[in-house]
């Protein structure tokens, strides 16, 4: 990881710019799962509060009309009059019971209606006759005699009912009937409501999925809803330790772990019963899960966007300080620096412009130390000819050449006839360019000088293109590669050897090599000379053969970096030295 970051400025920057970013972003995600699943919990609970206060109203409606049907039964003309006889008329009960039939099938909560007469007359129903009674029905004023004289009315507790359809539980609305005109008491009127029904308008109250509601009496005990096993049983027989509300609406959280649950109460007034509410948690963590997943799609999508924009912004800050470095680390010491275009006028484009002025001011000395260097090898050379007199050199060998002849030493003129020559072409009014033909003349003549100092040890073969003998070239590059292969490659032989001096035309250019089956070298030495060769392009420390390094810098300063020496050779298998210069135009 260290090596990564300290590898790139550009690593850095997008490291350090995406961890800062990321951090924020999580914190976000975070704080807004919380509040997301606080928000969810709460209103859940607000929901199950809204429900509640909706079957406490349809729970208010239902009482209120069992209670105005009662008053209006209690009050019926009727009713009154067949409660005041003191025998019963069979017409007037067959009558009475449609009436109160037809009047507990207009609502479907109601179970039944029962009048129960004082004294001996028969008791007005509509679902028992004289063989079935109400046994479970509870009895107020079994407990308290003069319970009427304290309250209009009673509601009992859950209680079964044996009809002929089969056992019913119901909730009953207790209240005495009087007489309208003295107030005497004639008998009692029950109105029944199906728990069935209730329970019904409890279950589907659309309580969270799992939820559900439960309608307990004064006393704490269930009167509807929740599973049949749970009626008529109290509430901390289920909930253990659980504390009821009696006023108002409440909202309680339950238990703990796996089992917690949110409690919700709600009362029911002018009944004293109490509606409670159950919402398992996980529901919350349900909900939840579809939180976090939003949150963390949401989050993960800012965090690709933010490092995309990061990453893309740090290249496009990064981009041209890294095409610098590529110049830099790529650039020729001796080569034409390559300049750079800038875009911008921010830090980075100063810094691209100032390269760009000291790469221009490089290249210029470049040029002048070329220049100057070109101006002092050709001042050396004119001082040179101006020390030889070349007329009287070449008079004097002309001489020697003809006493050799006279002498019939035809050794001795072949050698002084092509030292004559050899210098002559040297020499050259200190001309720096020849055409190819005298550049190999020169160099057959330094052969023949050699082959005479050094007969039998070599062979020297010429294979040159023949359209390129009138091509001019740089002169005296040559014969020091022929003096090098003889000197470095045949002469540390035991048996001769041969020189190949090969001249080729291709795609305009002209590529020249010599090689030899010479002793070689090997990698190290080889690698050593190549080293030798570079260096001798920007400074001269006398190292290597002069020979070479000489001919290198000619190249270089009249052709360029591409018409460098070419070096190649393997431990007893001979050397090879190449060099590609191009073609003048015009030349002849």
């Amino acid at each position: 990881m260290k090596r990564w970051l300290a590898g790139s400025l550009k690593h850095k920057l997008s490291f350090m710019l995406v961890g800062s970013l990321l951090v924020p972003v999580l914190l976000l995600g975070v704080v807004s799962y919380q509040l997301s699943s606080s928000v969810t919990e709460e209103k859940a609970k607000q929901s199950g509060m809204n429900t509640l206060r909706q079957i406490r109203t349809n729970l208010e409606f239902i009482v209120q009309d069992v209670e105005n049907m009662s008053v209006f039964l209690i009050g019926h003309g009727d009713t009154q009059k067949y409660l005041n006889h003191k025998q019963t008329d069979a017409t007037e009960y067959l009558k009475m019971i449609g009436f109160l039939t037809n009047l507990a099938f207009s609502k479907k909560y109601i179970s039944d209606i029962t009048i129960q007469p004082r004294g001996d007359r028969a008791t007005l129903s509509t679902f028992f006759n004289d063989t079935v009674t109400q046994s479970g029905a509870p009895d107020p004023l079994a407990e308290q005699p003069d319970y009427f004289a304290k309250h209009p009315k009673y509601w009992t507790s859950l209680y079964e009912n044996e009809t002929f359809t089969g056992v019913k539980r119901v909730i009953s609305l207790i209240r005495p009937i009087r007489d309208i005109n003295n107030f005497k008491t004639l008998g009692m009127l029950t109105i029944s409501l199906n728990e069935e029904v209730i329970s019904t308008y409890l279950k589907t109250s659309g309580l969270e999925s799992n939820g559900y509601v439960l309608l307990l009496d004064s006393e704490g005990r269930i009167i509807s809803g929740g599973p049949s096993p749970w009626l008529n049983r109290k509430t901390d027989e289920l909930f253990p330790g659980i504390a009821l509300a009696r006023e108002g609406a409440s909202v309680k959280d339950y238990g703990e772990g796996e089992e917690k649950k949110t409690i919700l109460f709600d009362q029911v007034p002018n009944v004293g019963w109490t509606l409670m509410g159950v919402i398992p948690y996980n529901e919350y963590k349900a909900q939840n899960r579809y939180v976090i997943t939003l949150t963390a799609v949401a989050v993960a999508v800012a965090i690709v966007l933010l490092v995309g924009l990061v990453l893309y912004l740090v290249h496009r800050v990064t981009r041209p300080l890294e095409q610098l470095t590529r110049i830099l680390k790529n650039a020729n010491p001796d080569g034409k620096m390559q300049t750079f275009p800038v875009t911008t006028v921010d830090e980075v484009g100063q810094l691209m412009h100032t390269y760009n002025k000291f790469s221009n001011r490089i290249q210029h000395l470049t040029e002048q130390v070329k220049t100057n260097e070109a101006r002092k090898k050709e001042a050396d050379m004119q001082a040179l000819q101006a020390q030889i007199n070349p007329h009287f050199l070449y008079n004097t060998l002309s001489s020697v050449h003809w006493m050799a002849l006279m002498s019939k030493d035809m050794q001795i003129a072949e050698m002084v006839g092509a030292l004559s020559d050899f210098l002559r072409f040297s020499l050259n009014k200190g001309e720096e360019f020849c055409p190819v033909s005298q550049e190999i003349a020169h160099a057959q003549n330094y052969a023949n000088i050699q082959s005479i100092r050094f007969p039998d040890q070599f062979e020297i073969r010429f294979i040159i293109h023949p359209e390129l003998g009138k091509q001019s070239m740089l002169k005296l590059v040559l014969q020091p590669l022929i003096e090098n292969a003889l000197i470095h490659g045949i002469q540390k032989k035991r048996e001769p050897g041969t020189i190949h001096v090969v001249a080729d035309q291709t795609n305009g250019s002209m590529t020249f090599t010599v090689e030899d089956t010479g002793v070689g070298m090997d990698e190290t030495t080889l690698r050593s000379l190549q080293d030798q060769l570079e260096t001798a392009l920007y400074r001269d420390d006398g190292s290597g053969s002069y020979g070479l390094r000489n001919v290198q810098r000619r190249l270089v300063l009249h052709y360029g970096l591409d018409s460098r020496l070419s070096i190649e050779s393997a431990l007893g298998k001979g050397t090879k030295a190449s060099f590609t210069i191009p073609i003048r135009e015009g030349a002849s």
